[in-house]
């Protein structure tokens, strides 16, 4: 059943996990070049030194995933083939692992996601800080980022502060007169995400959560020291490249453009006037974003567009090929460079960059991205997460890891105050609906 039927229902909120029970987690994936289904098993486990807020031990056990279709830059174009894909991938997945899925986590990259920091005081009186203080400045926070056309995926307090002295992670206990907090929310269109939602829903399953894109990406390629220190994580898909910005431990920032991989494809098809698919094996097998002094004498063949088989190849030097593709990529990190400058985060990324997503493994993107950017740049893998297929080691599958991790860090939002209250399916009257059962619920 939907969860659009009735205005007492929202988007289920995340149950934190138990630290003592074994989990089984589905996620689902759906980009513009893929749609990746993974089963997991999450076993508690020790806090880990490395990676962040690990609570359990993931260990995939079935994943399927299928070339995508009815998605252009992150937008379901058609549902019909976007719902065939999602059947195929979850069908993989269950016939793996041995076991039928019935709801799964899914991520987020289109309905133009937003990020704002919201801030809110309350009066304290020279009181000490108790859980309802909190509650009441989570709420006043939380308040101010309603709108009727967005919908609120992630609410993250980045920070507390006492008479205006900022920086506290745990007010509670504390004395002060005025408690102030700074919200991080995110937020996507809500358009966007019924579409999501209804894809899924005639796939016969329901959706358990929503992650933005960036975040997800984030949680799987960032190690701890990243993420207390301050790093950006830039996601580069197939119809998207996604920004998250994490300091002190939290998602502090996101930001997406529709610029990804695809379009050095289609620049290449274009340039070389050869078909998409063609682009597409000389780009992974002859491109490189940057150039090479060899790279003049070397000649590659590019198949022509026609239909007769008799047409000879084209042969043309890789420099054309190297020119064709560096334009782009120099111009996608440019426009990045501009948005993290842009965003007043610049800071707080310091010299840390991440290259993640399928379009990061282009020969050469790290070198470019160092010199664009002017930062320490390494490639992402997803880490933490046993059992993935070797195919599924690489940059292209951080995402979906990440989907896997997130039900670990979920109660980090959720204690903040924003669980049932501002779902992302949800409309004006279910937050009153859900507010007493919040209250009880998370403190």
């Amino acid at each position: 059943m939907s969860l659009f039927g009735s205005s007492h229902f929202g988007l289920p909120r995340m149950k934190p996990l138990s630290s003592k029970r074994v989990h089984v987690v589905s996620v689902l994936d759906i980009g513009s070049t893929k749609v990746v289904c993974m089963i997991g098993r999450l076993t508690p486990c020790k806090e880990s030194a490395v990676l962040p807020g690990r609570t359990h031990n993931v260990e995939v056990i079935g994943i399927g995933h299928q070339r995508s279709r009815g998605i252009k830059s992150g937008v379901i174009s058609d549902l019909d083939a976007v719902e065939g894909v999602v059947r195929l991938a979850v069908d993989a997945a269950e016939r793996m692992a041995g076991l039928t899925v019935e709801s799964l986590i899914v991520n987020v990259s289109a309905g133009r996601i937003g990020s704002d920091v919201y801030t809110a005081t309350i009066d304290l009186g020279g009181q000490e800080v108790e859980g309802s203080d909190l509650k009441k400045v989570l709420v006043a926070a939380g308040q101010q980022s309603q709108g009727n056309d967005r919908a609120v995926l992630h609410s993250l307090p980045t920070g507390f502060s006492l008479d205006g002295e900022r920086g506290i992670r745990d007010p509670l206990g504390m004395y002060g007169d005025v408690l102030g907090v700074d919200m991080h929310v995110v937020t996507a269109e809500r358009a966007a995400l019924r579409n999501l939602e209804l894809c899924i829903n005639r796939a016969h399953l329901t959706v358990e959560g929503v992650v933005a894109t960036p975040y997800a990406s984030g949680l799987a390629a960032l190690v701890d020291d990243e993420v207390e220190l301050g790093c950006a994580a830039i996601d580069m898909g197939g119809g998207m490249t996604t920004i998250s910005v994490f300091a002190e431990g939290k998602l502090i920032h996101t930001d997406a453009i529709s610029i990804g991989g695809h379009h050095v494809t289609t620049d290449l098809a274009r340039g070389l006037s050869t078909r998409i698919e063609d682009a597409e094996r000389l780009k992974v097998v002859h491109g490189s974003a940057l150039a090479n002094g060899a790279d003049e004498r070397e000649v590659v063949s590019v198949p022509p567009i026609g239909e007769d088989d008799r047409d000879q190849p084209l042969q043309v030097p890789k420099a054309l090929l190297t020119r064709i593709i560096g334009a782009r990529i120099e111009e996608t990190l440019e426009l990045l460079r501009d948005r993290i400058q842009k965003s007043g985060f610049s800071p707080v990324v310091g010299k840390r960059v991440v290259l993640t997503g399928g379009a990061s493994q282009l020969t050469g993107m790290p070198e470019a991205a160092r010199r664009i950017l002017a930062r320490n740049v390494r490639i992402g893998r997803p880490m933490g997460v046993a059992g993935l297929p070797a195919a599924a080691k690489g940059p292209a599958f951080s995402t979906a890891v990440g989907l896997m991790i997130y039900p670990q860090v979920a109660d980090q939002e959720t204690h903040a105050g924003q669980g049932g209250l501002f779902s992302p399916f949800g409309n004006g009257n279910s937050r009153m609906a859900r507010m007493g059962q919040w209250l009880k619920e998370s403190f």
